[in-house]
């Protein structure tokens, strides 16, 4: 299977100007090193929407990036995660959690593991005999850190912890089923905002465990407001429907140093060692 990167966007709301400008960049890293592009809509959470996926694909195909193979939904590949699950399972790598989230912020920790990073409780002890909850299913981890290689951040090594596999409601975790659908796919470039580099190393390494081949990140900086916040609805015009697709696209050039405001001509420009290093402050007309 030829080799592809990727935009996976989550339908909980419309695209703003920061998702539109992280697909673009996802484009034009695949684009650049003839790899496939491809669009996965991760729709697990029942805080995501049908019709916002949709709108979101419309927006997407309006700014040129299109995906060489038919969007994939995570919703469709239950069976996917649950055989990867088994797997780990017979190989003794998972075991269930009772703890509510407030069990685990109130629990001590270790000094270099982040506030939320699980501790371990449930991991060798006995399941309570009348549970007041469905058991979350976590990894069994063999390591408390783990290191990847990103493009624009050079080497990052993050806390592996015990992580949730599948929720305590059935729902798949998302650090599970971006491996298991990236792996499945081909991806092995994934370029996403820098929000979410320090999940790189726990999904590296599950990669690993379950023998996938390695992955190139590439985390690209976020798009903030003027108070230096997450871009977020409440700061004014921020969707390709009340910016414009020319105008969004000239934006999203003009944010990269780019003179050309077409994904092809963008891509003649393209450096990825010339991007941008800090967060683009959006200022909406």
């Amino acid at each position: 299977m030829p080799p592809a990167g990727r935009f996976a966007p989550s339908p909980s709301a419309d695209l703003h100007i920061g998702n539109l400008r992280t697909a673009v960049l996802a484009w034009l890293f695949a684009k650049s090193t003839e790899r496939r592009f491809l669009i996965r809509v991760e729709d697990l959470d029942d805080r995501t929407f049908s019709d916002v996926a949709a709108r979101q694909l419309d927006d997407l195909t309006a700014i040129g990036v299109i995906s060489d193979d038919p969007p994939e939904y995570q919703s469709a590949h239950a069976g996917r995660y649950d055989a990867v699950i088994a797997e780990l399972s017979d190989r003794g790598l998972v075991y269930e959690c009772f703890c509510s989230r407030k069990d685990i912020l109130g629990a001590p920790r270790a000094p270099h593991a982040p506030e939320g990073a699980y501790p371990g409780t449930c991991r060798d002890r006995e399941p309570p005999a009348h549970p007041d909850r469905p058991p979350a299913l976590r990894l069994r981890s063999n390591t408390f850190s783990y290191t990847v290689t990103d493009l624009l951040h050079g080497e990052f090594t993050g806390v592996v912890d015990d992580f949730v596999l599948r929720r305590g409601d059935g729902v798949t975790a998302y650090n599970l089923a971006v491996v298991v659908d990236d792996a499945a796919a081909g991806i092995d470039q994934v370029v996403r905002g820098d929000d979410l580099l320090p999940s790189s190393p726990r999904q590296a390494y599950l990669a690993a465990l379950l023998g996938y081949p390695p992955v190139t990140y590439a985390h690209v900086p976020l798009v903030l407001n003027t108070e230096g916040k997450r871009l977020a609805k409440r700061d004014g015009a921020v969707t390709l429907a009340e910016i414009g697709v020319r105008p969004a696209m000239r934006l999203i050039a003009d944010s990269l140093g780019y003179a050309k405001t077409t994904l092809d001509g963008m891509l003649t420009e393209f450096d990825p060692m010339s991007l941008p290093r800090e967060p683009w402050v959006y200022r909406p007309v």
